[in-house]
């Protein structure tokens, strides 16, 4: 059992850093652009972050370590994996929480992806490792970017056409608003709602299409419907020039430029919902970095059978060290996607968070995985090429893009290093 002490604070540990850095990168598009506060974004992301990990995040906790390395191989070895599975928590804690430090934002599922490779290798030889799933990872590398990018780029285009620069751009933004309205409940609802839908079919849709004989996803349809309803009307309410208490700080200053457009004031509120959506999304598919580990040396322990259960506390272990980290740690990544990059709008922000959410649903459609860091880093760069290529900070892409390429081989390695000092020291 002090295994499984040394093995959650490590999980703690993990969840920490990525709280810092997975979910603060998702939050930096809308504190950079003014729609949300620092310390708004810490509230709004704590909250549904928690909320998706606990009460949708079993679904992806089994799939990290099956993927990589075939646990089977260790069937009559188990303290292997369970040395493995530890090596894997410090290697990814200790890269998260240098390249959080560095205020670089990292694919956590590849530092995930790389050290169980790591592992793999250092206890049983390359044949153990799945290459062609490693193959698959390293392209998204290059094909995430590129999509988010693209799309952002179309989305901006086209807002800024058809609003931003018309002869009359705050009548047709009010015209847009329902459409705008929709596509927004509509991208992040094929998102949310996969994950959403099996539980709604069970508690709530299930018993009221029984008895009143809706068809399937009618409940989910009336849901948009209202929710649509609700942001446009929240959008529409008549804009006002911010009222910054400290109009003297140069960050209040830089606020109040951006939202002084009453455009982009509208702009914001849209901003805002995405976001929400966003930390929800990611709370509910990305706790499984985390804490896959520690899941899989709880079954180690656990008697036979009870491998299809997920304790709640590790789902809320998880969930704590994402909101914890995000809160202490946070706020360096969130300056380097909000501000390290590009100068953002709120009009350009949400392109940015459109194109994500739109890149994940592609990748999920197709079955390709893939990282939201990737996704919303390449949608910011853009938006900054179809405004003008000079804006974009290309000194901090490039860094960003190095520590992207070397998150799986560094991972690896030092995976493997930690693996074997353990097996030293326990030998």
């Amino acid at each position: 059992m002090i295994w499984i002490v040394i093995a959650s604070g490590l999980a703690l540990y993990v969840a920490w850093n990525l709280g810092a850095n997975d979910v603060a990168n998702s939050m930096g598009t809308s504190v950079g652009s003014g729609a949300v506060s620092l310390r708004q974004a810490l509230a709004i992301a704590g909250v549904l972050e928690f909320a998706g990990a606990v009460l949708f995040g079993r679904r992806v906790v089994g799939t990290l370590a099956s993927g990589v390395v075939n646990p089977d191989q260790f069937a009559d070895t188990p303290q292997v994996l369970l040395l493995g599975m530890v090596s894997v928590l410090m290697t990814c804690g200790l890269w998260l929480n240098l390249a959080t430090r560095l205020g670089l934002p990292v694919a956590s599922s590849h530092a995930v992806v790389g050290a169980i490779a790591g592992f793999g290798w250092a206890a049983s030889g390359l044949h153990s490792v799945n290459g062609s799933l490693l193959g698959q990872i390293s392209l998204t590398w290059l094909v995430t970017p590129l999509v988010s990018g693209a799309i952002a780029a179309g989305f901006y285009t086209v807002l800024r056409r058809g609003v931003l620069q018309s002869p009359q751009p705050l009548q047709q933004i009010y015209e847009w608003l329902p459409w705008l309205s929709l596509g927004l409940v509509s991208g992040f609802g094929l998102i949310v709602l996969p994950v959403l839908q099996p539980v709604i079919s069970a508690q709530i849709s299930g018993q009221i299409s029984a008895q009143i004989h809706l068809p399937p996803h009618t409940l989910a349809l009336i849901i948009g419907a209202i929710a649509t309803l609700g942001i446009s009307a929240i959008a529409a309410r008549p804009v006002a020039l911010p009222d910054l208490p400290n109009p003297t700080g140069e960050d209040r200053e830089a606020t109040a430029a951006k939202l002084a457009n009453p455009i982009e004031q509208i702009m914001a509120r849209f901003q805002l919902v995405s976001a929400c959506f966003v930390a929800f999304a990611h709370g509910s598919n990305d706790v499984g970095n985390a804490i896959a580990p520690l899941a899989t040396i709880v079954y180690l322990i656990q008697p036979a059978g009870d491998e299809a259960i997920l304790p709640l506390w590790i789902l809320v272990l998880g969930a704590l060290g994402i909101v914890g980290g995000l809160a202490v740690w946070g706020g360096r990544v969130i300056t380097t996607i909000g501000e390290g990059i590009l100068a953002l709008q709120p009009s350009s922000g949400l392109c940015a968070e459109l194109a994500t959410a739109a890149t994940v649903l592609i990748a999920s459609r197709v079955g390709l995985p893939v990282s939201t860091s990737h996704a919303l880093v390449g949608a910011v760069v853009g938006v900054g090429l179809s405004q003008r290529s000079s804006q974009i900070h290309w000194s901090m892409v490039r860094q960003i893009g190095l520590a992207w390429v070397g998150t799986i081989p560094l991972c690896g390695g030092l995976a493997a290093a930690i693996f074997w000092g353990l097996i030293c020291l326990t030998h």
